[in-house]
């Protein structure tokens, strides 16, 4: 039977494996015009996915421009951190100068019910949202029964300050006195972990922690008068609590920043004006 005539218009092609010296043929493939654009087709497409996967899954992804590193991410890390401690002390710090304020002019204190609600006031303190709102709600209503705070009960009775008998709040030597103008307030040199004690009776306003001055606290006292105490390492009260003279509410120590030079930062305020403690205690 004699060969066929291939058909017409039918193009096939032979890719052949050839020795050179021999000339001899060692491989050949036999494609058509449809096969070998599949053939092309599926070695791009396989060549694409060998790079993707040597980028995806390899180290060789960070040559590519822009993508993050370990050491761009270790760094972004950090400073989302240093940002969200930065954001904390900036929020203290404008919720302790709203809330002195309102207390030195005589207005309502700060409204810690929104506080915690919001979720600002969480560095505050370690106790849970709802033990907050207990506390601040049993503070208020006795607040607002007994005037305990003092700004706005002008039916009391208002005694001279220097017929007030002070509760010495710690006993040291003073290292810094008294200025109106650039210094008001003094600082009393005490070993560290002494104990800080009330100078009247009163309730506590104002708790915080602070890089620089340690733990903070306030106390409103009777007659609009207010007592701060700062650069201590641990509180013994918290906001809410009333105190009597002489009870201990701080230990001095844990943040001065020269060896040697542990001391208490304790202010006296009236009505919005700084007094010098040395006038009405004896240390």
């Amino acid at each position: 039977m004699g060969r066929q005539n291939p058909i017409v218009g039918k193009h096939t092609y032979r890719l052949s494996l050839v020795d050179n010296e021999t000339h001899e043929s060692i491989r050949s493939i036999r494609f058509g015009k449809a096969q070998g654009i599949y053939w092309l087709i599926t070695a791009v497409l396989a060549l694409l996915l060998l790079f993707y996967l040597l980028f995806a899954y390899t180290p060789l992804r960070t040559i590519i421009p822009g993508y993050p590193n370990a050491h761009s991410k270790k760094e972004a890390v950090a400073n989302a951190i240093k940002i969200d401690s930065l954001e904390n002390v900036v929020t203290r710090w404008n919720v302790y100068a709203e809330h002195l304020s309102r207390v030195l002019t005589g207005q309502s204190s700060v409204d810690f019910d929104s506080l915690v609600r919001a979720g600002t006031a969480r560095y505050l303190s370690d106790k849970d949202a709802a033990e907050l709102v207990r506390q601040d709600s049993v503070l208020r209503e006795t607040v607002q029964k007994e005037e305990q705070f003092g700004v706005s009960a002008l039916g009391e009775r208002e005694l001279p300050i220097e017929g007030m008998h002070f509760f010495t709040p710690i006993k040291g030597v003073v290292a810094a006195g008294f200025d109106r103008a650039v210094h008001p307030y003094i600082e009393i040199s005490a070993p560290t972990g002494t104990v800080v004690s009330a100078v009247l009776d009163g309730t506590v306003v104002f708790t915080a922690w602070d890089a620089e001055q340690g733990y903070i606290i306030i106390l409103q006292h009777h007659d609009d008068l207010l007592s701060v105490y700062t650069n201590n390492q641990k509180l013994l009260r918290d906001s809410g609590d009333e105190v009597k003279a002489g009870t201990p509410i701080a230990l001095v120590g844990g943040t001065s920043r020269s060896e040697g030079n542990e001391h208490l930062h304790f202010e006296l305020w009236h009505r919005g004006e700084s007094l010098d403690p040395t006038r009405y205690i004896s240390f």
